[in-house]
């Protein structure tokens, strides 16, 4: 009887420290900090930084000048995750928009992925308070491959109201390169036009 006790005592040890484990993991924080420049011909150029916390399920962020210039947006989300050789993340979200424009919106991130190859989407419904007429879907997607964990590159497109464009969706071409705290993306929508918008992003996370 006693040889038998030993190893299960080791048994239970062990299922405790791992549950122990998780439960520090998810307790720990995870932030963000993002700041995307955007070079638009014929408009003002101007930055998009952007800044997120995430503890287990839970998602925090706030962003400016996402939805309009001069406008502030901040976030509270739920993550989850499914999938082991496709996997599937996601965060439904709601947002309280203010400055410029002024509204509430319900939005969502997502990304699909399966081996080297990446989908990646952020959307919101901006429901605005003072014109509802005003009122509009946001989306960003990213389709990429990544030949080696450092690079990758691919297609994105986006619907946006932040700036002028004749182009209901704007599509176009990234490059980026990650380290293991930083990231570094180049976006180049419409390629095809004489001027097209370029966009330089820096990431950081900690």
């Amino acid at each position: 009887m006693r040889s038998l006790r030993a190893p299960a005592l080791l048994a239970a040890a062990v299922l405790l420290a791992a549950g122990d484990a998780r439960a520090e993991e998810e307790k720990a924080w995870a932030f963000s900090a993002y700041a995307y420049t955007f070079f638009v011909p014929g408009d003002g150029d101007y930055v998009q930084p952007a800044v997120t916390a995430d503890r287990g399920r839970l998602h925090l962020e706030a962003r400016y000048q996402y939805e309009d210039s001069d406008t502030t947006s901040v976030w509270a989300g739920y993550n989850f995750s499914v999938g082991d050789t496709v996997t599937f993340e996601g965060t439904a979200m709601l947002g309280g928009v203010f400055g410029r424009t002024d509204g509430i919106a319900p939005g969502y991130k997502a990304s699909l992925g399966w081996s080297k190859l990446e989908w990646y989407s952020e959307g919101e419904v901006l429901f605005d308070t003072n014109a509802s007429s005003d009122s509009f879907f946001y989306a960003w997607s990213e389709l990429t491959w990544a030949p080696a964990e450092w690079v990758r590159f691919g297609l994105v497109g986006q619907r946006t109201r932040v700036y002028e464009t004749d182009r209901e969706i704007q599509r176009g071409l990234l490059l980026g390169f990650s380290g293991e705290h930083v990231d570094v993306t180049t976006y180049v929508f419409n390629p095809d036009d004489d001027s097209p918008t370029v966009v330089l992003a820096l990431g950081l996370s900690f």
